[in-house]
C-alpha cells in the first residue's frame, strides 16, 4: 500500500527515493496515480522546462550535463528527464543517460532520471508531462527534457517545454535535416554544437539563412537565437543559459509563457481522455454491440463513420 501523502511530502522535502517512486507510479499508470496527482497539482508551476531536441549524435546529454553545472553555479536546483529508446526485451530505458552525467550523481540539487518512451513516437514518453509535474512539485527551479534522436517526429517536445532547445552540429547535413524535420518552426533557442570542428560557420550561416527565409515575424516577435558551443569543455554554455533567460522574460512580459502552459495542460488532458476511450474501446473487443455494428457494415446497412459514431455516443453516454 503506497502512502501517497507521505511521498508527496519527502518529495517536496528533496528526497530522492520519493522523488524516484513518485515517477515509478506515474510510469507503471499505478492505481495511485489519480491520487498522487491530485497531491501534486497546488505545488506546481514554479519550474521553467526547457525542452532539448535534435538528430542523434549532436551532443544533446553532453550539453544537458554542462548545462546542469551552469545552473547549479546559480545556486538553482535541477530535475533531468532523458528520455531514452526503449528495450525490445524490458520496455525500460536502453541508453541510460545518467551514465553520461555521473558527474552530477552526489550532488543533492541535481536529480536525473531516464524514462524509456515504449514505442511513443514524438521522441518523448508517454508521462513524460506527469514527471515534469513531479519534479516540478519537488522543487526544480530548472527541469531539462533531453528527447530521444527520432528525427522527424521529435517536435512534440514544443508541445510539453516552456523553451526549446534545438542542436545541430556540423559535418551532419543538419541544416537539410533541419528544414526536412520542421524544428526551423519549433525551435526558441538554436545550438550548434561541436563548434570546434569544420565547418561549424557554415552551418550557423545556412541555419540563420532558413530562419530568415521562414519568417514573418512583427516588431518585438521572439527571433531565435543561434548560438555556437563546444559542451565537452563547457565553451559556449553560459551564453546558451543567457539565451533561455532572455527567452524566458521575453515569454513572461506577453503573457506567452501562461498560454503555452494552458496549451499544454489541454494537451495533457486530451491525451488521458482519448486514453480512457482507447481503453474502453479495446475492452469491446467480442462485444455484442461492436460485432452487431460490423455486421451492418458488411451488410451495407451503414458505413464506418456512422458505426464509429454510435459506438462513441454509447461509450460517452454510458450505453
Amino acid at each position: 500500500m503506497v502512502d501517497v501523502p507521505q511521498l508527496v511530502e519527502q518529495a517536496r522535502q528533496g528526497r530522492p527515493r520519493a522523488v524516484a517512486r513518485l515517477i515509478s507510479l506515474v510510469e507503471g499508470a499505478a492505481p495511485e496515480l489519480r491520487e498522487v496527482m491530485a497531491a501534486l497539482a497546488p505545488l506546481t508551476g514554479n519550474a521553467y522546462v526547457v525542452g532539448l531536441t535534435g538528430s542523434p549524435g549532436v551532443g544533446k546529454s553532453t550539453t544537458t550535463s554542462a548545462l546542469v553545472t551552469a545552473y547549479r553555479k546559480t545556486g538553482k536546483r535541477v530535475g533531468v528527464l532523458a528520455v531514452d529508446p526503449s528495450s525490445p526485451f524490458s520496455g525500460g530505458a536502453l541508453l541510460g543517460d545518467r551514465v553520461r552525467m555521473s558527474e552530477h550523481a552526489s550532488d543533492p540539487g541535481v536529480y536525473i532520471r531516464s524514462m524509456a518512451t515504449r514505442g511513443h513516437l514524438g521522441g518523448l514518453a508517454w508521462a513524460a508531462p506527469q514527471a515534469i509535474r513531479v519534479l516540478d512539485a519537488a522543487g526544480c527551479d530548472v527541469v531539462l527534457v533531453e528527447t530521444v534522436g527520432v528525427g522527424q517526429s521529435e517536435v512534440e517536445i514544443a508541445s510539453q517545454a516552456d523553451t526549446s532547445v534545438v542542436l545541430l552540429a556540423p559535418g551532419m547535413g543538419d541544416g537539410i535535416q533541419a528544414a526536412k524535420a520542421g524544428i526551423l518552426e519549433i525551435g526558441d533557442v538554436y545550438v550548434v554544437n561541436k563548434a570546434d570542428r569544420d565547418g561549424a560557420d557554415a552551418t550557423a550561416r545556412e541555419l540563420n539563412h532558413m530562419l530568415g527565409l521562414g519568417e514573418s515575424r512583427t516588431p518585438g516577435d521572439w527571433r531565435p537565437p543561434i548560438v555556437k558551443t563546444v559542451a565537452a569543455r563547457a565553451e559556449g554554455v553560459d551564453e546558451v543559459v543567457e539565451a533561455l533567460e532572455k527567452h524566458r522574460a521575453w515569454m513572461e512580459e506577453r503573457g506567452v509563457l501562461a498560454e503555452r502552459r494552458r496549451s499544454r495542460a489541454a494537451h495533457e488532458v486530451e491525451t488521458i481522455a482519448v486514453t480512457a476511450l482507447r481503453e474502453r474501446i479495446g475492452d469491446l473487443r467480442g462485444d455484442q454491440r461492436l460485432d452487431a455494428l460490423a455486421e451492418r457494415i458488411v451488410a451495407g446497412e451503414t458505413d464506418p463513420y456512422r458505426a464509429a459514431d454510435e459506438l462513441v455516443d454509447g461509450l460517452t453516454n454510458g450505453g
